[in-house]
């Protein structure tokens, strides 16, 4: 199982970044992607997700209007867009593959995004 996050780097604030996530290993359809970021000296916290069997999805309040999730389920492949960004949005991003029936999860290895001028 692996979960390749890929995307990030440093950006000005107000920029843009597209985050990538692809999959191998599992059956990406059975499982909700979703994506955390983590600041230093802060706890991980939740981005947003995207659900399994319809796509549907749902944000953090902080990222709400700014922040898009999408998968392409033929590339076994979650996105994070990332528009307006704050300074306050520097962090490292985690993907997650959460089983939609079972407690079972993958974490990728993070990518780290750094809003600054």
């Amino acid at each position: 199982v692996q979960l390749v996050e890929s995307g990030g780097g440093l950006v000005q604030p107000g920029g843009s970044l597209r985050l990538s996530c692809a999959a191998s290993g599992f059956t990406f359809t059975t499982y909700a992607m979703s994506w955390y970021r983590q600041a230093p000296g802060k706890e991980r916290e939740l981005v947003g997700a995207s659900n399994s069997a319809d796509g549907s999805t749902n944000y953090a309040d902080s990222v709400k209007g700014r922040f898009t999730i999408s998968r392409d389920n033929a590339k076994n492949t979650v996105y994070l867009e990332m528009n307006s960004l704050k300074p306050e949005d520097t962090a490292v991003y985690y993907c997650k593959a959460t089983h939609q029936w079972s407690p079972l999860s993958y974490w990728g290895q993070g990518t780290q995004v750094t809003v600054s001028s």
